[in-house]
């Protein structure tokens, strides 16, 4: 592994603030979620030469969800378990049946809002406006219009161009 034990210091420093946040999301224990996410970190330092260029905060999400459900799982059937825990297999049973999306649907999800709203910060100031209403929102080209006293005309003409700076700015690996 290039780097080695020396590479690795570096690398918990870096992401692993990230990967504990998301192993709390799930399992809602400091303690569990600080075991959790050594195991989480290990794993995913030790899996970076099979890594394929994909999405790296993706991949490790993923990785971090799956493990701490794992173990979420592990501890519901302990003989030990405590009403939290039965909560937690009724929770997990809503899962496996679909009726509520996956706890890393729900982190992939919130990641990829956040990246967008920090995407839409850079945006100049005479686009943000318009795409927020236009595909946050959801409203319509004369909506826009009436609420910023511009002419129809004048929204589809910055919506296209604010397209156009963010094909030019932006990456499509940034969204995944």
């Amino acid at each position: 592994m290039e780097g080695g034990p020396a590479a690795y210091e570096p690398f918990v420093l870096e992401y692993g603030p990230y990967i504990y946040r998301t192993v709390f999301a799930v399992l809602r224990t400091p303690q569990d979620a600080e075991d959790v996410t050594q195991e989480v970190l290990l794993q995913i330092y030790r899996s970076l030469p099979a890594y394929r260029n994909e999405g790296l905060k993706t991949w490790m999400t993923r990785i971090a969800v799956n493990k701490a459900i794992d173990y979420k799982r592990y501890k519901a059937r302990r003989p030990d378990m405590d009403a939290g825990d039965e909560a937690a297999q009724e929770e997990s049973a809503a899962y496996r049946h679909g009726l509520l999306p996956t706890t890393e649907e729900q982190v992939l999800e919130r990641e990829k809002r956040d990246r967008m709203r920090l995407r839409i910060a850079e945006l100049p100031e005479t686009y943000k406006e318009v795409v927020v209403a236009y595909y946050i929102e959801d409203k319509s080209y004369e909506q826009i219009a009436g609420e910023t006293g511009l002419e129809r005309k004048s929204v589809e003409s910055r919506l296209y161009r604010a397209r156009s700076w963010m094909k030019k700015h932006w990456q499509k690996e940034d969204f995944e």
